[in-house]
Order: C-alpha cells, then structure tokens, then sequence
C-alpha cells in the first residue's frame, strides 16, 4: 500500500507541476496581441498532435488491437463533442458566446476538460512505469512533467484573454492536472494485470485531444490571426512535440 500512495503521490506532482509552471506563464505573459496568441493555440495544437501520433497510439497498439484503439479514439471523441455541445449551451442559455472573448474562454474551458481527460492515461502511464522500474517510472515522469509546460500555456492564455481571474484561471489549471494523480493510482493497482484497459484509456485520451486540435486549437488560432503565424506554430510544436515524447 506503501508503494501505490508512493506512485499516487509522484504522479500527482508531477502531473500538476507542469501544468501550474505552464498554467502560470501563460497569466503572467503580457503580451495580448492576436498575432500571439493565435501562435500559443496553434503551438498547443501541433504539440498535441504529436503526442497523439508518436507517444499515445503507438503505446495503445503496442498493447492492443488495432480495433481496440480505434474504439477508443471514437469514444475518446464522442465524449468530446458531448462535453463541447454542453458547454456550448451553458454560453448561449447566458447570451455570452456571441462575441471574441467568450469564444476564448469557451475554447480555454473545452481544453482544460480535455487535458483533465488527457492526464489520466498519462498517470496510468506513470503508475504502471514505477509498477516495471523505478528508472521507467521517473523517466516518464519527467517527460509528461515536461510536455505538461506549454499545455499549461494553451489552457490559461484563452481563459486569461476571455477575462476569467488569474485565481481562477489557475485553479482550473490545478484542477486538470489532479488527474494525472488519481491515474497513477489506477495504474499502480492495474499494473501488467489488464494491458487492454490501459490500451483504452491512451486512445481515449488520443480521441480526446484529436477533437480538441481539429474542434477548437485550430479553428480558434485561424480566427483570431489569418497570416502565416499560426502554421508556423502548429508546425514548431509538433517538431518540439516529436522531440518531448521521444525524451
């Protein structure tokens, strides 16, 4: 019981360290220029995409199916649109989402929902690492630790610009990177016992952030800023994206 409250505790500091440091940039940045901002969100989808394609289905087809994965992408992004859908309704039963602000805020809520949903399998990936070695387990650590930083950015930029206050812009911050915890947990327990439900979950997350890049990151940085910016960060965080999952 010892080591699962051990792995619990790692997961859950890595988890939310780098999604705070990154959660706190992204307020303490001045710049509020369209330019920059629609760089941060194409960034943040460039990145997510080559976690997706180069860290999460690869780890999913490793231990799974090629049916499997699939489902679990499809669910992964049905629950998205879902989420998406609702969270739509709540602006528009207020009358909020007819201007650029709220359509930031919106777009920093759904990517917060979608990285709370994203850490959990990165948790799993944790708890499992520490569950085959010590050395697996902090390298892994390390790495989402890393790769958490500028996700942090992409959640509290549009959040900030959408007006939410810093305090809570950072508790929601906080607040997605817990999962990485309560993860680490389920994955200690599981372990090498059900490789499927672990396979699952990395797709799940993989669907996830797919609906996020394609539904919101993109269409919103392609809104907010029409030149050549926004493809070059898409492109410069899928290059540092290939890099961070491959440390």
């Amino acid at each position: 019981m010892n080591e699962i409250l051990k792995t619990t505790l790692l997961g859950l500091f890595f988890g939310t360290f780098g999604t705070t440091l990154g959660g706190i940039l992204g307020i303490i940045i001045k710049k509020d220029s369209k330019k920059f901002l629609s760089f941060i969100l194409s960034f943040a989808s460039g990145l997510m995409m080559a976690v997706i394609c180069f860290d999460l289905i690869p780890e999913a087809l490793d231990i799974s199916s090629i049916y499997g994965v699939v489902f679990g992408i499809l669910i992964g992004v049905i629950s998205m649109i879902f989420c998406d859908v609702l969270v739509q309704n709540k602006f528009s039963s207020s009358k909020k989402i007819n201007n650029e602000k709220d359509n930031l805020l919106k777009t920093g809520i759904i990517v917060s929902i979608g990285l709370a949903i994203h850490n959990f399998p990165e948790g799993l990936a944790i708890g499992s690492g520490f569950e085959a070695s010590l050395k697996l387990g902090l390298g892994l650590a390390i790495a989402i630790c890393l790769h958490d930083i500028p996700e942090g950015i992409s959640m509290a930029v549009p959040m900030k610009n959408g007006g939410m206050k810093k305090s809570k812009v950072v508790f929601y911050v906080i607040l997605s990177g817990i999962t990485t915890g309560v993860g680490a947990f389920f994955g200690a327990i599981v372990g090498s016992i059900s490789e499927f439900v672990i396979a699952i979950c990395l797709s799940f997350a993989a669907g996830a952030m797919l609906y996020i890049v394609s539904g919101e990151l993109i269409p919103e940085s392609n809104k907010l800023y029409k030149g050549r910016m926004s493809a070059i960060g898409n492109m410069m965080g899928f290059i540092i994206g290939i890099f961070a999952t491959k440390l």
